[in-house]
């Protein structure tokens, strides 16, 4: 009797082991905590795209430039530069996205220019880093 109660207790014990790691298998990208669902899968990654005008296009003295950003909670969370010189810029909401609008700075006259874009967040995995470039010519 000691013997099948032996086998029972080892085969239940093994069930349960191998239960436990597959499930820690299928659950080994999660982390818990306000990080955990984004940082493996991108989530939160800021995503900067529809650059306007193209890059490398030329244009003039103090052009208007756009873009799009998604996944950018705060439009204050957003910094832009032109040449290493800060610019102001108009954010508007359209759900799930901002539709950034600024202009070049009138002082850059016939040089390239690159349009630098900064999203800072409280955790790095959430952060981002784009730009284009610009010919700056005057016409």
């Amino acid at each position: 009797m000691k013997k099948i109660t032996l086998l029972a207790l080892s085969t239940l014990l093994s069930i349960s082991a191998q239960q436990s790691i597959q499930a820690s298998e299928h659950h080994s990208g999660h982390m818990g905590g306000p990080r955990g669902s984004s940082s493996g899968t991108g989530v939160c990654k800021p995503q900067l795209s529809k650059f306007i005008p193209a890059h490398l296009t030329t244009v003039i003295p103090g052009a208007e430039f756009s873009f799009i950003a998604h996944n950018v909670p705060k439009a204050d969370q957003i910094s832009i530069t032109v040449k290493n010189i800060p610019v102001e810029f108009e954010a508007e909401f359209k759900d799930p996205y901002y539709i950034i609008k600024s202009k070049l700075p009138a002082s850059l006259h016939d040089t390239y220019a690159r349009i630098n874009i900064k999203v800072k967040a409280k955790y790095s995995e959430c952060e981002a880093e784009s730009g284009w470039l610009l010919n700056i010519v005057d016409k």
